[in-house]
């Protein structure tokens, strides 16, 4: 069945099933039919993204085996390339490659960014590619201030993007954050 809303990349039959047995069906068609989700990456997304300063990270195999992780690193390390690509530089770690093996087989990525003081989180949708031969790419995510050779990076084509409710989102704070109040005191 082709997909009439870009909400329908999560609302899947199977989930429509669901909503239509626990009540919530008409909320959600209502939703995408008045204001669907959006596809393009937008001034206030942009800004979102470069305020960040970790996100979680999920890919699934060619089995469909779920896996994610966090990746954290200086605020705006999350690069927004152009309205519909994000893409981040991606370090030697535990050497794993749990993700980059996974988008080898299943490009499907998804990205769940946390605002914890604000109580906001963004949901991405889009297809992940590996990158290792491309200098411009690599230059435009390197970070000054960490001098560390970049294995590759994961570029990523946003399909779908929306912002969920802050229902259940304990605020927290970083020690960047709360360290004039601490200095105060």
């Amino acid at each position: 069945m082709e997909s009439k809303f870009v909400s329908d990349i999560a609302f899947t039959e199977a989930v429509k099933k669901r909503q239509e047995e626990m009540g919530s069906r008409k909320a959600y068609q209502n939703m995408a039919e008045n204001r669907d989700w959006q596809t393009k990456i937008t001034s206030q997304l942009r800004y979102f993204i470069s305020e960040r300063d970790s996100f979680y990270l999920a890919s699934a195999n060619a089995e469909g085996q779920p896996y994610i992780q966090h990746r954290g690193g200086p605020k705006g390390f999350l690069k927004v390339l152009d309205d519909e690509h994000i893409a981040f530089a991606d370090f030697s770690g535990n050497r794993q490659y749990i993700s980059v093996g996974n988008f080898d087989e299943n490009r499907k990525v998804h990205l769940f960014l946390m605002d914890y003081p604000n109580r906001k989180r963004i949901k991405i949708w889009g297809e992940a590619f590996v990158i290792t031969d491309d200098d411009d790419l690599m230059n435009q995510l390197k970070d000054e201030n960490y001098d560390v050779p970049i294995e590759r990076a994961i570029k990523i084509r946003i399909t779908a993007w929306d912002v969920n409710c802050p229902q259940h989102i304990q605020q927290r704070y970083t020690l960047e954050e709360i360290r004039p109040y601490l200095d105060k005191l």
